[in-house]
């Protein structure tokens, strides 16, 4: 299996050569040269695998420069009941007839995010030690994805970690898993701006590539492909949960801001997996709302981002989407480029025309949108009718599930995070706080190590110079 970028650099690159880099060199996201194609026969065969067995059957498809023996002997270590609290790893959760919550938060940080991060902190400990090399990851993060990078690379060999967040923009809770962390290889910024600022600044210092290079700058944001890659595995094994026979289809709702999560559905879809629909939800910084209803993707400014109730969809730049647009335009680079890297720069947005717009309907999406008051308002619904108390992201998920289900199709929600994460508002919508896992009770009354900084490109390149040279 080979790799080239959406932006039109058809140089084609194994996995391992992709796994620790971040954007392409053009400044593109890679993506297979083609996708998997899965049989009826091997879905008949994969039914009954376990989580790791599964994982290791998907990603060897994809996975050709990692030994057989080893990459099994990885996914082992990975998806274990000890790490994820049951044997099935991301088990069902029933609400009503046709309709249930996919769990992928019973990882270490209580959000999917340790789904995919766990496996990579493996592959890239894997890697670095075969090539007797070090990594210093660069990410941002609007609040799980921070907390699951550093669990998942605290204390591996040959990693440092610098994760930039909006100062003040996460939940309590979410602060302190990240900034409670002590190991001298994690590095917390917190950046005086939104999400998108942050996300700005990992892109822009990718694109320097002699400071990428000379610093050996990684990343493991969404747009890292292994990551991606990771949560392909999840849906399928979501599948075999919601259904008997293989000639079955399942529809998927999944919250969404940056698109990584989403973006693996279609990825699972366009490999054959029987999904009928994937539904888009985003809360009240609905892009890919507006994008999947009008056909125009229009990013806003940090002053026009709000700041809701479930902070990890808080995203205006869907740095993912780039992956599904090339798809829908026909694998077509040079026009992505133009699209994402001139019109979004010089007009701030672009336009399908009308063909491309209809085409958006034979890959299965379909979208909707969630406020305050519907995260209420579905979070009381969830626990009064359903007797489960689900986080805000989840409840953005369920309120538009429940508006495009289909009796005929099984629905599957994939749960974001724990409420746990995010007690305030789930105080206000029930009138009680959600129970925490044990030890986590006074998370935040830990002692923090975090940094302020300015939304500043070379503010942030300062900080991570001063801290290599240490």
């Amino acid at each position: 299996m080979r790799y080239i970028s959406t932006r039109g650099d058809q140089t084609e690159r194994r996995f391992c050569e992709i796994l620790l880099e971040g954007l392409a060199p053009d400044g593109g996201l890679y993506l297979p040269v083609h996708y998997p194609q899965v049989d009826g026969a091997t879905l008949s065969r994969w039914r009954g695998l376990s989580y790791a067995d599964l994982a290791f059957e998907i990603l060897s498809l994809y996975i050709d420069d990692i030994p057989a023996e080893d990459l099994r002997a990885i996914t082992h270590r990975t998806y274990t009941e000890a790490v994820f609290g049951t044997p099935e790893i991301t088990p069902l959760k029933p609400l009503a007839p046709g309709l249930a919550l996919e769990a992928l938060s019973n990882g270490p940080t209580l959000a999917f995010k340790d789904m995919a991060m766990q496996l990579l902190g493996q592959l890239f400990e894997y890697e670095l030690r075969r090539r007797g090399e070090t990594l210093n990851i660069l990410g941002a993060t609007s609040g799980d994805t921070g907390s699951a990078a550093e669990y998942a690379m605290r204390g591996k060999a040959g990693v440092n970690v610098f994760m930039l967040s909006p100062h003040g923009r996460m939940s309590p809770f979410q602060q302190a898993q990240m900034f409670s962390l002590q190991d001298a290889n994690i590095h917390n910024i917190a950046v005086e701006g939104v999400f998108d600022d942050c996300q700005d600044i990992v892109k822009a210092v990718s694109n320097d590539l002699d400071f990428k290079r000379k610093y050996r700058i990684g990343t493991v944001n969404s747009i890292n492909w292994a990551r991606l890659l990771a949560q392909v595995v999840y849906y399928f094994a979501g599948y075999f949960q919601a259904t008997k026979s293989d000639d079955e289809h399942v529809s998927f709702t999944v919250p969404s801001g940056n698109f990584g999560n989403v973006c693996a559905g279609h990825v699972a879809r366009m490999m054959g997996l029987p999904i009928a629909k994937l539904v888009v939800a985003t809360n009240e910084n609905d892009v890919l709302d507006e994008f999947f209803r009008t056909g125009v993707y229009r990013v806003r400014s940090s002053t026009e981002t709000h700041e809701t109730s479930s902070p990890s969809m808080d995203i205006s730049k869907a740095s993912n989407f780039e992956r599904f647009v090339f798809d829908l335009l026909g694998r077509e680079g040079g026009r992505v480029k133009t699209m994402f890297k001139d019109a979004l720069a010089e007009q701030g947005q672009f336009e399908l025309n009308r063909h491309e717009f209809e085409r958006i309907a034979h890959y299965g999406f379909q979208s909707g949108r969630s406020t305050h008051a519907d995260r209420l308002a579905t979070i009381r619904l969830a626990y009064q009718h359903y007797g489960q108390i689900i986080d805000t992201h989840t409840a953005d998920g369920l309120k538009v599930a429940l508006g495009h289900r289909d009796p005929a199709v099984p629905m599957l929600v994939l749960e974001t995070a724990l409420p746990a994460k995010f007690a305030a508002t789930i105080h206000e919508a029930l009138g009680f706080e959600p129970p925490r896992p044990k030890g986590l009770e006074h998370i935040e009354a830990l002692p923090k190590r975090v940094s302020v900084l300015p939304a500043d490109v070379q503010a942030v390149k300062d900080f991570i110079e001063q801290h290599l040279s240490v």
